[in-house]
């Protein structure tokens, strides 16, 4: 059973939301003031504290301050009757999950701990449930192929120049492979599809590069009420994950605040490499990209999928540094060896495997040290991971529609001589790819 714990002073309204928690079967813990809250919090450890702002012997301030040093887990409402900025800020700052308006409703909380607190149990009211998908098979849907930048034009129209965004549909679960430009074309699809319905998804990001998140602030979902938005991705190089997702989104960059965003946000940095979405199992593993990038394996009932948007391969990397730097290449060489080995093996017999193809072998020459994959590379190390299709992924963008075709026969050119049988695409925005049950 949840618990909450209710800090204010006021003991009619104390009451009143006290019982709007017990009709809902939650355990009910309160308190008159500040300092009686702080004590009763670090000795009850509730799931969730609504505290007020301006009580006796401790103001909100003090309340998220000293309860968040000790209980981290803990999600902290701050209840007030002043709607001033400098207010909710402050209480952010103070360590406030939230920041809520007095005269407040039971759709208004409960909306608001879904969003702070997404793994609570809970049963939604009809109005607010959101439909679940079980369709006869996995369906993969590309919305964004490109790296770096949005190159929309004559030259792009047959594979498209939206940056990265993949949406998966299996078990039930909506999951959105990161956050380019192609999620607002997403978005609207989505808009349309569900009519007004309440969305429920997951957004799995890869990294917080800006093609991998530069989308997000376009995403029509993001702006209903009625949706639940989970977020989720590891710590960036320099700052937290919901750190980041704000900064692209801060006044002088963009005029709606991330925290502004109307639907049910909860943004998680992950901790695990494995971990589950619903009745879908995901690993990941780091990449090596500049920065804490991800690549991520989703098994669903119709096969597995792997995405890998921005990797290099170490072999032609570490023998150029160890010739830069004059260190030995055998070394180098055996390292680079052990990586690929690793990586293979992560995806080892995956169905669908898209990833990172940036460049032809001759500009990797030039490109060495930058975080992207080569053709020849590529392809030799899906065939050894005995992927069944592969899907060369995240378009240079000086690549024009022709450039990616002759990217496309030579890499099904080097499966036919490998004498390996592998289905070889490159991303198209739009493709779909449905893996049936097996």
């Amino acid at each position: 059973m949840p618990t909450v714990l209710l800090i204010e002073d006021d003991d009619e309204s104390r009451r009143a939301v006290a019982e709007l928690f017990k009709r809902e079967q939650w355990t009910v813990y309160e308190a008159g003031d500040g300092e009686s809250g702080i004590d009763l919090a670090l000795k009850q450890r509730p799931d969730v504290i609504l505290c007020d702002l301006l009580m006796p012997k401790a103001n909100g301030f003090q309340v998220c301050r000293a309860i968040r040093q000790k209980l981290q887990p803990t999600k902290i409402i701050v209840i007030s009757g002043r709607d001033y900025g400098v207010d909710r800020a402050s209480a952010l700052d103070a360590g406030a999950d939230d920041y809520l308006v007095k005269p407040i409703t039971w759709d208004q909380l409960s909306a608001t701990i879904a969003r702070v607190l997404p793994d609570m149990p809970r049963t939604p009211s009809a109005a607010t449930e959101f439909p679940e998908f079980y369709t006869p098979s996995t369906r993969v849907k590309i919305w964004g192929v490109r790296g770096s930048i949005p190159v929309p034009g004559a030259a792009t129209v047959r594979y498209g120049g939206n940056t990265t965004c993949v949406e998966i549909r299996a078990d039930g679960e909506i999951i959105i492979l990161d956050a380019g430009s192609g999620i607002r074309p997403l978005g609207q699809s989505l808009e349309q599809e569900f009519a007004g319905r309440p969305i429920r998804l997951t957004l799995l990001l890869t990294h917080t590069h800006w093609d991998h998140i530069q989308g997000l602030p376009f995403f029509l979902p993001a702006y209903n009420e009625k949706n639940r938005i989970r977020v989720r991705g590891y710590e960036g190089a320099r700052a937290g994950l919901a750190a980041i997702l704000a900064g692209q989104m801060e006044t002088q960059f963009f005029p709606v605040s991330l925290r502004d965003l109307s639907s049910n946000i909860a943004i998680e940095e992950l901790k695990e490499m494995e971990f589950s979405i619903g009745k879908v199992r995901v690993t990941s593993k780091f990449a090596n990209h500049p920065g804490i990038c991800a690549g991520y394996r989703l098994f669903t009932s119709g096969g597995s999928i792997a995405f890998f948007p921005d990797n290099e391969p170490y072999d032609l990397l570490k023998v150029h540094l160890a010739e830069r730097d004059q260190t030995s290449l055998d070394e180098a060489r055996e390292f680079a060896r052990a990586e690929r080995a690793k990586l293979v093996e992560f995806l080892q017999a995956a169905d669908v495997l898209i990833i990172d193809t940036q460049y032809t072998d001759e500009e990797y020459q030039k490109h060495i040290g930058w975080g992207h994959g080569s053709l020849s590379r590529v392809v030799s190390m899906a065939i050894e991971a005995n992927v069944r299709r592969l899907i060369l992924f995240h378009h240079d963008p000086n690549h024009d529609d022709d450039k990616i075709d002759d990217m496309l026969q030579r890499a099904r050119l080097l499966v036919v001589e490998s004498g390996k049988a592998m289905e070889v695409e490159a991303a198209r925005e739009g493709a779909e790819i449905w893996l049936a049950p097996r």
